[in-house]
């Protein structure tokens, strides 16, 4: 039989290529939504770039590779996979981006109260949860 010395007959190789290309694009959506995350804080960024991490490492070593060693975030990865933390200025920008985007969202473009209540709860949770996240110190 054809293949068989290759541990894989061209079709299981055909469809492993299949679910890697499917990996690969699940980690780029992933890492696009990542992206956004950094804008708008309602969309939390980390979850989505390990989200990224884990689709890539099974689908392209090449894109898992890149985004392990990427300038932006590498570090960023690795200090959270190493439990090392977030810097202070990070939390600090976060926090202040995250309740000036949802105080003025619920002053302005959202006229029930209710909303207005879910959104300042959001805002408060996510607050607490970047709070618990330990503060990285410099060094």
């Amino acid at each position: 039989m054809r293949g068989i010395r290759d541990g894989a007959v061209p079709e299981q190789k055909a469809r492993r290529k299949g679910t890697r290309l499917l990996w690969t694009a699940a980690g780029t959506v992933s890492l696009a939504l990542g992206l956004v995350g950094i804008i708008i804080p309602l969309l939390p960024t980390t979850p989505f770039l390990l989200l990224a991490a884990a689709c890539y490492l099974r689908g392209s070593e090449r894109m898992y590779r890149w985004l392990l060693t990427n300038r932006v975030f590498g570090k960023y990865l690795d200090d959270y996979r190493e439990r090392r933390g977030v810097p202070l200025k990070v939390k600090a920008v976060g926090i202040t981006v995250l309740w000036t985007t949802i105080g003025l969202t619920a002053l302005f473009a959202v006229s029930e109260a209710i909303v207005q209540i879910v959104l300042i709860a959001v805002a408060f949770v996510v607050t607490v949860h970047i709070l618990t996240i330990k503060t990285k110190t410099p060094g």
